[in-house]
């Protein structure tokens, strides 16, 4: 199985950054898509940002986070990066990258659609 360890996570002021980092191994699909995901206390997971292995990658975002958070992705060392900028109260949770098949049919937010799962990193903004 994939295994996912992210990274990265802290506390942080509203209106600053941080990056964030998923390392993988044991990868053994060559095809296969990351995404980030987040979860508060209380709420449901929610998907933040996916990237495709195309050329060029191809990202996807929640609306929440357009414009403020960047997906990048490193085959050369098996990373996912996720830069988030201007960080509010609101993006307090633990985050969570995920993998999935490029072959699977469901929609980049669905939980249901990937296979594995890192134990997340803790963000937390003070405003």
């Amino acid at each position: 199985d994939v295994q996912l360890v992210e990274s990265g996570g802290g506390s942080v002021q509203a209106g600053g950054s941080l990056r964030l980092s998923c390392a993988a191994s044991r990868v053994t699909d060559a095809r296969f898509c990351m995404g980030w995901f987040r979860q508060a206390p209380g709420k449901e997971r929610e998907a933040v940002a996916t990237i495709y292995p195309d050329t060029p990658w191809v990202t996807y975002y929640a609306d929440s986070v357009k414009g403020r958070f960047d997906i990048r992705q490193d085959n050369t060392v098996k990373t996912t990066y996720l830069k988030m900028n201007n960080l509010d109260a609101d993006d307090t949770a633990m985050y969570i990258c995920a993998a999935r098949s490029v072959y699977n049919p469901r929609h980049w937010t669905d939980v249901d659609a990937y296979d594995s799962w890192g134990h997340g990193t803790q963000v937390t903004v003070s405003s």
